[in-house]
Formats: C-alpha cells, sequence, structure tokens
C-alpha cells in the first residue's frame, strides 16, 4: 500500500497535470490525483470522527474515574490523588506537541494514528492487567489490606497510565487533523463544511464521552475495575479496524519539497537575533527590495531582521525570504490567545477532581436502593454539549450570520471568549451550592463525620457541570478550529497539539496550585481547603479564586484579541 501522507516521499513537482475536479495539494492512498466527487468529505471524515469517538470513550473512561480509583483502590489521599489525576491529564494533553511534531515532520498523520492506537491498544490491556492483578498474586500475608497494593501493582499501573497518555499524544492531534483535512479550503461549499465539521466533531466526541461517563463508571465502582478498563480496550481494537476502513477513500497532504516547517520557522528567529544590532533603515532598504506589502508586517516588525544578509556575498538562501517571515509572525501571533486561555484549562481541571469529591459527599440517590456514582455526573457536561452544539450550528450560527455575514455567525476569538465568560461564571456558580453544602453539613452536625452522606440532593451540582459544557462548546471548539486554522498548512496536527498543550498545562498549574494552597492552608493542626474530609476543608475558597482569576485572564484575552490579525484573508476580521 503506497500511501503518500504529509511528509512521504511524494512530492508536489511528481504531480501530473491536474484535472478539472481534482483537489489541489492532495493525492489519494497510491500517491496519485484525487477527483473532489470520490474522495474525502463527510464520507472519509465520518470514519475519523468514529474512530475519535472510541479514542474519547477510552480515555473519559480512565480519567473522569481515576481519583476514586487511586483513593479507594490505592489508599491516597485527596490532594494526592487530585495532583496525580492533574499530572497525568496534563501529562497527556502536553505529549501531543511531540506526537503532532513527529507527524508533520516524520511520518505522516495517518501512519502515526496507526502507531498512536496500536500503542493505545497496548496500554488499555496492561492498565486492566494492573486492575486484576492482585487476585493472581499468593499474599504470603493474608491480612494485608486491600490499601496496600502489591508494588508490582502500583508500578505497573502507572507506567501503563502514561503508556496510555504517550499513545494519546501521537491519536489526539492527527486523527482531528487528518479529518478536516478532507474538506477542499479552495471550494466554497467544503470550506463552511470543514467550519461544521468541528462542532460535529465535537458532538460526537462528547456523545461517547457522556456514554463512557455514565456507562464505565457505574461498571467500575459496582461490578469491576478490570471490566472497566477492559472495555475500553475491546473498542479501540474496533477502532483501528474502522480506521483502515477507510484507508482508499482518504485524501492525504502532498509533502512540498522543501524545508521542513520547524526549520523555516525556526530559522527566522535565529536570524533575527543574529541581526539583532542591524539599523531600522537597513532593514526598511531590505523590505523595500523584498517588495514587503503585508499589512501583518507591522506587528513584531523585529522578526523582519530575518530579511537581511549581513554578508551581502552570501549565498541568497541565507536570507530569509518575506513568505516565511509572516509564516514565523503567524505563529507567533498565537502565543498571547495561548498563555490567556490557560486559566480557562484550570478551571476545566475540575470537573474530573473536586467536582467528583463534592458530588461523593451528597445525597447521590436515584430511587431506593441505587445510587449514581459520584463520576457520573461529569455526565451533564456531555449532555449539554450534546444538546448545545445542534442549537449552535443550527439555530444560533444562521441568525448569528444574517446579522454579521460572516460564514461562521461570530468570528473564532469572539467565540472563543464567550466560553471564559461562562466558564467564570460555572465558578462562582459551584462557589455558592458549596457554600450552601458545607452549611447544610453544620446544620445537621455532620461536619466532623466525612464518610455521613449529606442531607442535600446531588442534583444541586447539575448547573455548574451544564454551564461547564456550554462553556466548552464555545471556548474548546473554537481553540480548535482557530489552532488548526491560523498555523502554516504543514503545521496543522502542530495547531491541533498546541490547543492540546493549554489543557495539559492548565491541568500541571492546578496540580501546582493545589499543592502550593495545600502547604499554605494546611499544617500545624489546621484543615486546609482540600482537606480528606470536605465537610471541614474550603472548596468554595478555591472556586471564588478560580473565578477571579478568570475574570482577569478574559481582560487580557479581550485586548489581545482585539489587535489580533487573522492570517488568511477569507478570516480577516476584527473581534
Amino acid at each position: 500500500m503506497a500511501i503518500s501522507d504529509s511528509d512521504n516521499s511524494f512530492t508536489e513537482e511528481s504531480q501530473t497535470p491536474l484535472l478539472e475536479g481534482t483537489v489541489a495539494g492532495a493525492v489519494d492512498y497510491k500517491g496519485n490525483p484525487v477527483l473532489r466527487a470520490n474522495s474525502g468529505g463527510w464520507r472519509s471524515a465520518s470514519f475519523t470522527i468514529g474512530v475519535e469517538m472510541a479514542e474519547r470513550f477510552s480515555y473519559f473512561g480512565i480519567g473522569c474515574n481515576l481519583i476514586t480509583y487511586l483513593t479507594e483502590q490505592l489508599g491516597q489521599s485527596t490532594v494526592t490523588a487530585a495532583e496525580n489525576v492533574n499530572a497525568w491529564s496534563g501529562t497527556a494533553q502536553l505529549l501531543p506537541l511531540l506526537g503532532a511534531s513527529i507527524a508533520d515532520s516524520f511520518l505522516g498523520r495517518y501512519r502515526t494514528v496507526v502507531i498512536a492506537t496500536l500503542i493505545y491498544i497496548l496500554g488499555l490491556g496492561l492498565l486492566t492487567l494492573s486492575a486484576v492483578l492482585p487476585s493472581l498474586i499468593d499474599y504470603v500475608d493474608t491480612n494485608k489490606s486491600m490499601s496496600c497494593c502489591p508494588k508490582l501493582k502500583v508500578i505497573l499501573f502507572f507506567f501503563s497510565l502514561y503508556l496510555v497518555a504517550v499513545a494519546q499524544g501521537g491519536h489526539k492531534p492527527c486523527i482531528q487533523a487528518f479529518g478536516a483535512d478532507q474538506f477542499d479550503g479552495e471550494d466554497l461549499e467544503e470550506r463552511n463544511a470543514k467550519s461544521s465539521f468541528f462542532n460535529w466533531w465535537f458532538l460526537g466526541v462528547c456523545g461517547s464521552s457522556a456514554v463512557a461517563v455514565l456507562g464505565l463508571s457505574y461498571v467500575q465502582d459496582n461490578l469491576s475495575w478490570g471490566l472497566g478498563f477492559g472495555i475500553p480496550c475491546i473498542l479501540m481494537i474496533i477502532a483501528l479496524a474502522i480506521f483502515l476502513l477507510g484507508t482508499r477513500t482518504y485524501r492525504y497532504c502532498i509533502k512540498r519539497d522543501e524545508t521542513s516547517p520547524f526549520v523555516r520557522i525556526g530559522g527566522v528567529f535565529v536570524a533575527a537575533i543574529r541581526n539583532c544590532h542591524t539599523t531600522r533603515s537597513a532593514i526598511a532598504i531590505e523590505e523595500e527590495a523584498c517588495g514587503t506589502s503585508h499589512r501583518s508586517s507591522e506587528q513584531f516588525k523585529f522578526l523582519n531582521k530575518a530579511l537581511l544578509s549581513l554578508d551581502r556575498h552570501k549565498e541568497e538562501g541565507k536570507v530569509c525570504t518575506i513568505s516565511e517571515v509572516e509564516e514565523a509572525k503567524a505563529v507567533l501571533r498565537l502565543f498571547p490567545i495561548w498563555a490567556t486561555s490557560l486559566v480557562y484549562a484550570i478551571v476545566y481541571a475540575q470537573h474530573s477532581t473536586f467536582f467528583t469529591e463534592q458530588g461523593a459527599t451528597l445525597d447521590r440517590t436515584l430511587f431506593p436502593g441505587f445510587k449514581i456514582p459520584a463520576a457520573s455526573l461529569q455526565f451533564f457536561i456531555s449532555l449539554a454539549i450534546v444538546l448545545f452544539i445542534p442549537i449552535y450550528d443550527l439555530i444560533f450560527v444562521p441568525i448569528a450570520r444574517a446579522f454579521t455575514a460572516k460564514p461562521s455567525g461570530i468570528t473564532m476569538l469572539q467565540r472563543i471568549g464567550i466560553g471564559m465568560l461562562l466558564s467564570a461564571t460555572c465558578m462562582v456558580v459551584a462557589a455558592l451550592v458549596e457554600i450552601k453544602r458545607l452549611n447544610t453539613a453544620k446544620e445537621f452536625g455532620l461536619v466532623d463525620k466525612p464518610n455521613v452522606t449529606i442531607p442535600m440532593s446531588v442534583w444541586w451540582l447539575v448547573p455548574q457541570y451544564v454551564l461547564a459544557g456550554i462553556a466548552d462548546v464555545f471556548t474548546l471548539v473554537g481553540l480548535q478550529e482557530f489552532f488548526y486554522d491560523q498555523v502554516p498548512i504543514e503545521l496543522r496536527s502542530v495547531g491541533i497539539a498546541l490547543y492540546q498543550s493549554i489543557l495539559g498545562l492548565g491541568s500541571l498549574f492546578s496540580s501546582l496550585l493545589v499543592s502550593v494552597i495545600e502547604e499554605a492552608t494546611g499544617g500545624y493542626g489546621r484543615y486546609s481547603w482540600f482537606s480528606d474530609n470536605l465537610n471541614r476543608a474550603h472548596l468554595d475558597y478555591f472556586y471564588w479564586l478560580l473565578a477571579g482569576l478568570s475574570v482577569v485572564a478574559f481582560a487580557a484575552y479581550l485586548y489581545f484579541a482585539k489587535s489580533y490579525i487573522y492570517n488568511r484573508p477569507v478570516n480577516i476580521v476584527s473581534l
């Protein structure tokens, strides 16, 4: 099978003349030009959505209830478990930067997805083994409690867990970018379909996440952790088969016979630093000679120094071109948006940690004799997304389009900003509900009885989950489309990885913030904000802190978003 992906040997120069209806810049699995009518589009993209649904089912099937496994099965404290969950989640969300770099520079997106899925299956298989391992060990001390887990079990568990993170690092950025590649940006109909693709992609993965949260959390809490980890393993095997079925219909990007985009962009920064003492007049002469006329050249003008060669007798190839400088500027413009989105990611990290711990203390009785798992409340995030995305795509966008005349209704940056405000509101609601929970514990004399269920319905937590879900529809989908659209074409996998890195660093920052607050508020016989006895803790203070940080981050985001210049003419609009 002669797959020709974005980094394989098939080059632009080897193409035959393009026929009418041929997709420029794309080939089939044999390396031949492809016709728009019989390749790509929703038919091919649907395979990638199906595979991603399976991957998200597996990932959330592990992550949504991980804090419960760590506290109940491995005997960790609430703070340690929360830190471990955030560390794993952060690592898993940062590794896509490495996976995308490998894909865009060496393997190509198709091959990277296949290899990553195989690693995923291995990791899930070992994770399942670690969950059932105690039953395979003959204890010398039959009185050993389950909280004192064998070292082999702990080592295998964390090795498997981070193997899944490595697999997710290769899978996540490439499968989404590969799916978006199935739409031709030069065709008006397919360009509009691509914008909808990101919405329906998010709908599909959130639907599968909702099923995972409801189904697997129940299986893990009430039946078997081994079965709860084994089901995702089987599903990923099926997902790999589904992905391979679409091989003949996919569009594969052509590798251009030019320098790696990483080398080109890095070379611009190196040349600019090398010429940092060059006079402004010399740069102006060089720009005029090169014919610089891009409006974006007004931003980050220090990079224009890369246009000038200190030695005029050097080879012309040693001097950066205008297009290379503009490419570097396009990447640099992303940084303020990336940085100001980090607080949103810190808030996002609380959904699977302290939100779950809150729910575990409340009355979770659905009907007599049946309690829902605390982790299953995350279902309402996915449910809100599943219900709101069709409303957004089919109702909100057409109405907004009538007023703004923009194909997407509102700009990507406007969409992200709205989600940030909703996220801050979510933290305010969470703080108010936590105050209500603490007051109820005091009212019924349960402050020092952490193992007794507080007579307050778990449904009080639903509003904060719903707000979190609607915020995700705006911010997470907006960030996905923004970082895919605004990077150089060859770096689109890296663009998706940059979006993922926001969530990754947010989780790590959340872990760091929890550690610092625990150290500052605990000790000397005091109850910290995150005490194992949540009735003595102050999660409400933590939520107020996050709400305040969210407002500050939004103000900074608004400043940078207003001055942002889109790097494609079709998207050059103000915030």
